[in-house]
């Protein structure tokens, strides 16, 4: 079984660059999204499962809102969560065979979802948000692109850091090939160190692409009821609210 992200460099010997290339403040808006449909849950959402959680980025902004429980496959990434979020708790693990053998009120699969590119890896996942989801409880799920909806995007980006380091971006995504399940974006990275040294690293990103039948038929294979959630704000996106029933 392939490693979420294909062990790329990003979430590993660079992870600590991570802060400055996608910061923190940028995930205001999705966590508060997260919030308002946690509410949908038929119970009390207090304890909080994410996987999948990166540097911790979305979880910095519910604050001490939630007891959270924050799990990724890079002890890299979480070693940055942990410095923003000292109060959570912090796990590794893989999002598709992850057990605690306790659950939650409610479970969140952020844009980390996206590395499933395959049906059986997606369906692991509903698999594992399903097994810690509380009866009466919530799962939701952020992919960055569904199939109707896909458009390959180039875009730039990057900041700099109090310490002096900064960093550079580009983004290239490119055209899904018809019949495929994945596609894949290009990503080149200029790293500047505090001391003004320069890297420049290259790498390819695959992730999943599938349309939002799949997605609603896995959701409910898994046991949960599902509702998909046009979201139409800065940019078109599709997401997945799941129910556990009571």
């Amino acid at each position: 079984m392939a490693e979420p992200g294909g062990g790329v460099r990003l979430y590993g010997d660079l992870a600590s660059w991570w802060p400055l290339i996608s910061p923190v403040e940028v995930y205001e808006e999705d966590a508060e999204i997260a919030a308002e449909l946690f509410a949908s849950a038929t119970r009390s959402v207090r304890e909080v499962l994410e996987l999948g959680s990166g540097g911790g980025h979305l979880a910095r902004h519910w604050g001490s809102r939630y007891a959270l429980t924050l799990v990724d496959l890079s002890p890299q990434m979480l070693a940055v969560s942990r410095a923003l979020n000292p109060g959570a708790e912090h796990l590794v693990g893989d999002m598709r065979t992850l057990r605690l053998g306790w659950a939650f009120d409610a479970v969140l699969v952020h844009d980390a979802i996206g590395y499933m590119t395959t049906e059986e890896d997606l369906a692991a996942v509903f698999r594992t948000a399903f097994a810690h989801c509380r009866p009466g409880g919530t799962a939701v799920f952020f992919p960055d692109h569904v199939a109707e909806s896909y458009g390959p995007v180039t875009a730039c980006g990057g900041s700099d850091g109090q310490d002096g380091r900064g960093v550079r971006y580009l983004e290239w995504g490119l055209p899904a090939v018809p019949g495929e399940c994945s596609v894949r974006t290009d990503y080149t990275f200029t790293l500047r160190g505090a001391a003004g040294e320069v890297e420049v690293v290259h790498e390819t990103h695959v992730t999943g692409l599938f349309p939002v039948a799949v997605w609603e038929r896995l959701l409910a294979q898994a046991g949960f009821a599902v509702s998909a959630v046009r979201e139409d704000g800065g940019r078109e996106r599709t997401l997945f609210l799941a129910h556990r029933p009571a």
